[in-house]
C-alpha cells in the first residue's frame, strides 16, 4: 500500500510539472507562429511591463506565457532551436497522456510496482549475512565493543591516550584550537589529560620511543610498508613480514646510531613517493626504484640532505590531490601534486615551501583532498581541526597562511588527516 501511495504521489507531481512546462511551450509556440508581430510589439514597447501587457492583450497568452516569451533568448529564434521547441512540446504532450493513464489505471500502477521491486532486487539483493547456527560460541570482549573512530595521541614523553573523534569539532583556519587507537586497551580520557605511560602497555627498550602508529586490519599479499628515516634512508618491505609480532616486538629496519624512523606508509609497490624535509625541500620518485627488502635490512638513500636538514614526512601520492605543508609557527598551504615533478631517487629535491623566520621550519606534509579534514597539534597540547577546503592552494615557492593561532613560545609538533568526515551537525562554529 505504501509503495502504491509513493507511485501515485510521484506521478501526480510529475504530471503537474509536465503540465506547467507544456503551458510555457504553448506560449512559445504561439510566439513562433506570430514571430514578426511579436518582435514588432516588443520593439515598440517602452518598458518590459508594457511589452508584457501588450503580449497578453494582442495574443491568447497568459501572464506566465508572456513572461516566458520575454525571457526567451534570441538564439531560440533560429531554425534548429525552433524545431527543438516544437519537438519538446510534442514529447511533453505524450508524457502528460502517459501520466494521466497511470493515474487512471490500477493495473498500470501494479505493473510499475513490479518493475521497481524487480530492479531493486537486481541491484541490491545479497545473500544472508547473519549465519544461523545450532550451537553457541563464547563471546569475547571484542564482540561487545562498538566500532568508533578514535584520535590516538602519543606524547614525546611516552604517554598515550585515545579520544572519540567527535570531541574535536571542525574550526576555522587560524583559530586557537583545543587541548587534546582504534584500540580498546588504550585508556580513554578527556582532551586535557595526558593519558597513560606507554611503557605500561608495550615492552619498550630503554630510550626507545614510538614514532609511527599504523592501523592494520589484515595482513595480505601485495601490500608493502614503505619506511623513511630522518637521514633520508628509505626501505620497502612486504606487510606479511610483520604478521607474527612477538611480545617485545620485531625488527623493522636496521638504523644507523644517529638516525631514527620518521614515517611508515602502506603501498601496493607501484606508487610515487614524496619525502619532505625540515628546510622546505621535497623529492618525488616512484617506489619501483626501491627494491623489496627484508625486515632487518638497512635501506637505500631516498634524498640527499643538506647540512642540518632532515626528513620530516613521507607520503604515497594519489592523483588529483594537493599536498598540505605545515610549519612550526602555525603556517601552511596546499600545493597541487602535479607541481612536484618525478625525479630520480637520491636527489636533492625541489622547494616545497619558502622557509622564513615568520613561518618557521617544516613540521610535516600531508596529501589531502578537498573533502578531507586535518588535525594540527602544538607542543602545549593545543589541537585544531580544519577543513582542507578552507586552506589556500598556492604555488611551491611561497610561505603559506596562518592555520593555527599559537601562544608565544608554542610550536606545531604534528599534523594528521582525519579518517572520516563528521556530519553537518558538528561543523565549524
Amino acid at each position: 500500500m505504501h509503495r502504491r501511495d509513493v507511485i501515485i504521489k510521484r506521478t501526480r507531481f510529475e504530471l503537474r510539472k509536465a503540465e506547467e512546462r507544456a503551458h510555457i511551450l504553448e506560449g512559445l509556440k504561439i510566439a513562433l507562429d506570430n514571430l514578426d508581430a511579436v518582435i514588432s510589439l516588443i520593439r515598440k514597447s517602452k518598458t518590459p511591463e508594457a511589452a508584457l501587457e501588450g503580449l497578453i492583450e494582442n495574443f491568447p497568452l497568459t501572464k506566465i506565457q508572456a513572461q516566458a516569451i520575454l525571457d526567451m533568448k534570441l538564439q531560440r529564434l533560429t531554425g534548429l532551436e525552433r524545431e527543438k521547441i516544437i519537438t519538446e512540446y510534442k514529447d511533453i504532450l505524450k508524457e502528460i497522456e502517459k501520466l494521466n493513464a497511470i493515474l487512471a489505471s490500477n493495473a498500470l500502477v501494479n505493473n510499475i510496482i513490479r518493475q521497481e521491486l524487480t530492479e531493486i532486487r537486481k541491484n541490491y539483493a545479497d545473500p544472508r549475512r547473519t549465519e544461523i547456527m545450532a550451537e553457541t560460541k563464547e563471546i569475547t570482549i571484542e564482540d561487545l565493543i562498538t566500532e568508533e573512530e578514535m584520535v590516538i595521541t602519543i606524547s614525546r614523553q611516552g604517554y598515550i591516550k585515545r579520544n572519540s573523534l567527535t570531541l574535536f569539532r571542525s574550526q576555522r583556519r587560524g583559530g586557537k584550537g583545543l587541548l587534546g587507537i582504534k584500540v580498546y586497551q588504550l585508556p580513554e580520557a578527556d582532551r586535557a589529560t595526558k593519558g597513560k605511560a606507554v611503557v605500561n602497555l608495550l615492552q619498550l627498550s630503554e630510550g626507545e620511543k614510538i614514532t609511527t602508529v599504523m592501523p592494520v586490519k589484515e595482513f595480505k599479499e601485495g601490500v608493502y610498508l614503505f619506511k623513511a628515516t630522518k637521514k633520508g634512508v628509505v626501505k620497502k618491505t612486504s606487510l606479511l613480514a610483520y604478521s607474527n609480532p612477538r611480545t617485545k616486538g620485531i625488527n623493522a629496519i636496521n638504523l644507523d646510531p644517529d638516525d631514527e624512523l620518521i614515517g611508515v606508509k602502506s603501498t601496493d609497490g607501484t606508487k610515487d613517493i614524496i619525502l619532505s624535509t625540515r628546510e622546505g625541500l621535497s623529492i618525488r620518485f616512484n617506489e619501483k626504484n626501491v627494491r623489496e627488502m627484508g625486515r632487518v635490512a638497512h635501506g637505500v638513500r631516498g634524498v640527499k640532505l643538506q647540512q642540518n636538514d632532515e626528513v620530516v614526512s613521507v607520503d604515497v601520492l594519489d592523483e588529483k590531490t594537493t599536498l598540505l605543508t605545515v610549519t612550526e609557527n602555525g603556517y601552511g598551504k596546499r600545493t597541487k601534486s602535479e607541481e612536484y615533478r618525478v625525479q630520480s631517487r637520491g636527489g636533492k629535491g625541489i622547494i616545497t615551501i619558502k622557509i622564513t623566520p615568520r613561518n618557521g621550519r617544516v613540521v610535516g606534509i600531508l596529501q589531502v583532498a578537498n573533502e578531507d579534514e586535518i588535525m594540527i597539534i602544538a607542543n602545549s597540547g593545543k589541537l585544531i581541526r580544519l577543513k582542507s577546503s578552507n586552506i589556500s592552494t598556492i604555488g611551491r615557492n611561497t610561505q603559506g597562511v596562518r592555520l593555527i593561532d599559537l601562544s608565544e613560545g608554542d610550536k606545531v609538533m604534528g599534523i594528521a588527516r582525519v579518517a572520516e568526515t563528521e556530519t553537518a551537525d558538528a561543523e565549524a562554529e
